[in-house]
């Protein structure tokens, strides 16, 4: 099949790279250049970096209204045109020019977690597994007919990055799978309960300040969520601390106060129960574990986290 590919982070290269031989990528869509580092140097996304060392067209527009970049799309004719992750609004008239319209690879069961950021909000809500929907794209936020499922199980201790992980793998082989099916009418189209749908909304650095009023099962999920970003973080006096691992503790105390100090970890005092701050990172240095931490940092019983 001849393919237009849209997508740019590592997410949407694996399921770019599972596709490479099997069908002929005609072009790719990536988001524009972006500066990164601290030079702040203009880098490709990872989809972009991908298609050049497969000789592979690459287009970034900033938008996709433009009739000159329709008509471009439009020049490929393409028979399907595969989303990931792209990061831009496709509007009706780019849905409609492949033969079998935009197919797009979500990161979770939907109708849950519509939206940005669905990795992160499903570990974050606590739920106990997610997948990859392979959905059939209209012009709603992530409200088209379903075409294939796959379940993935949460892990108790699973962070957005290995979650992340191990979804790329699954939606690399879902769409591989779906395009098999697809030419021969063999992809099912399912309706999306509306009335089952939660919005994953992106996330922001504000969010991961640590409300140590909340309970430890909670904070401990955000922390897990937010890792690799924003990275949750509290303050001790003047010091910013990120927290990068944490476990539930027995515990009862003010929330924030530190109750204990062991090679193992820090342990917190919350709304409810207690966290084992297990790995952590000071300003200027690398995360590391909560006893090499305490001996750059010096921390005491009693002291308070906000």
């Amino acid at each position: 099949m001849r393919i237009i590919f849209a997508g740019t982070p590592e997410f949407a290269a694996s399921a770019l790279a599972a596709l490479l031989g099997k069908h002929q990528i005609v072009a790719v869509l990536t988001q524009p250049d972006r500066p990164a580092g601290r030079g702040m140097q203009l880098i490709a996304s990872p989809v972009k970096q991908l298609a050049l060392q497969h000789d592979i067209p690459v287009l970034q527009p900033s938008s996709l209204k433009a009739e000159s970049v329709q008509q471009e799309l439009a020049a490929l004719s393409a028979d399907v045109m595969v989303v990931a992750a792209y990061g831009l609004i496709l509007p009706q008239a780019v849905l409609q020019i492949p033969r079998y319209g935009c197919l797009n690879i979500h990161a979770s069961l939907l109708p849950r977690w519509r939206g940005a950021a669905p990795i992160q909000r499903a570990i974050q809500a606590g739920d106990t597994e997610t997948g990859i929907t392979i959905m059939q794209m209209d012009e709603g936020l992530d409200t088209g007919d379903m075409l294939l499922r796959r379940v993935c199980p949460i892990a108790a201790n699973e962070t957005a990055q290995s979650l992340h992980d191990k979804l790329a793998v699954i939606g690399a082989a879902s769409i591989v799978e779906a395009l098999e099916l697809l030419p021969q009418g063999k992809l099912a189209t399912q309706r999306q309960d509306g009335e089952l749908a939660c919005y994953a909304a992106k996330l922001l650095k504000p969010e991961a300040q640590m409300d140590w009023g909340l309970s430890a099962q909670q904070l401990q999920r955000t922390i897990r969520a937010f890792n690799p970003f924003p990275v949750c973080h509290t303050r001790l006096g003047e010091l910013t601390i990120k927290l990068w691992q944490a476990e539930l503790a027995d515990g009862t105390g003010e929330p924030g106060t530190v109750l204990a100090l062991d090679k193992r970890g820090i342990t917190v005092a919350c709304g409810q129960n207690a966290l084992l701050l297990t790995m952590l990172q000071r300003p200027g240095g690398k995360a590391q574990p909560a006893a090499q931490f305490l001996q750059a940092v010096p921390i005491n019983i009693g002291d308070r986290l906000c």
